[in-house]
């Protein structure tokens, strides 16, 4: 088991904890009041910084409850944290932008992470036709 150096920028958060068995993913809390007027930008601390392991990334998105519970879109739809992100002041933060008026309190679990490896190094050829079912083209289901 890889173990990931943590810091946490305030005692107010709960700290970061992996429930085996329910899902990989691990909530990320705001470490601050955060309140904001429909159509504002901001980025909300989350209290913490790591150090991640050489040849890793943490990918960061909304919980499937944010929009609902608080009106906010992350506006990077993804945020990927690098292992050279590492320094004591490297704080997390999760940019938003608010579709309604809302209020943000500390502790409250806005967004989610999970650490995953550098995808490969890979090589592109180029070919005339691919080898595989053909599915018709648009998504999973093949209609557009």
């Amino acid at each position: 088991m890889e173990k990931i150096q943590i810091k946490y920028f305030t005692d107010k958060i709960e700290p970061l904890r992996y429930i085996d068995g329910k899902s990989d993913w691990i909530d990320l809390r705001a470490s601050e009041d955060v309140e904001l007027k429909q159509g504002e930008f901001r980025l909300i601390p989350l209290g913490i910084a790591m150090k991640l392991p050489k040849g890793y990334e943490a990918h960061i998105v909304p919980r499937s409850s944010t929009f609902k519970n608080f009106g906010i879109i992350q506006t990077n739809h993804h945020g990927i944290v690098d292992e050279t992100y590492c320094g004591d002041n490297d704080q997390w933060f999760m940019p938003v932008y608010a579709m309604r008026d809302t209020q943000i309190h500390v502790n409250d679990r806005i967004c989610q992470f999970r650490i995953v490896e550098h995808q490969p190094a890979i090589e592109f050829e180029q070919v005339d036709h691919l080898e595989g079912a053909d599915r018709g083209g648009f998504g999973s289901t093949g209609k557009a």
